[in-house]
């Protein structure tokens, strides 16, 4: 079982930087993929970026935003930069027993465990 706790979400302005960090429990941390999904009011929650366990492997679908690990801190961030109004929403972390080699899959399916979510405003 892992538990994921996000944290890092407020208001900023068009054009501002957040880093969201997602700290998890347990001693295997690192033998998780992680990614990052977002869901905004009324719409489905979508894939953002995935890491694998060792941090080597990412893939992101927001060439602003950047996804990282640190595995002694059992914990795995996002940074976001160059913030838009459309990447308002909701910011899931999630868990993926794909193994430590592999980033996870791009839907909601292929995660185990989530976090609770921490919300991002982006103003104008």
């Amino acid at each position: 079982q892992v538990q994921l706790v996000e944290s890092g979400g407020g208001l900023v302005q068009a054009g501002g930087s957040l880093r969201l960090s997602c700290a998890a429990s347990g001693r295997t941390f690192s033998t998780y993929a992680m990614g990052w999904f977002r869901q905004a009011p009324g719409k489905e929650r979508e894939f953002v970026a995935t890491i694998s366990g060792s941090g080597v492997n990412t893939y992101s679908v927001e060439g602003r935003f950047t996804i990282s690990r640190d595995n002694a801190k059992n914990t795995v961030y996002l940074q976001m930069n160059s913030l838009k109004l459309e990447n308002t929403g909701v910011y899931y972390c999630a868990a993926s027993r794909v193994g430590a080699s592999r980033v996870s899959g791009t839907t909601t399916g292929y995660y185990d465990y989530w976090g609770q979510g921490t919300q991002v405003t982006v103003s104008s």
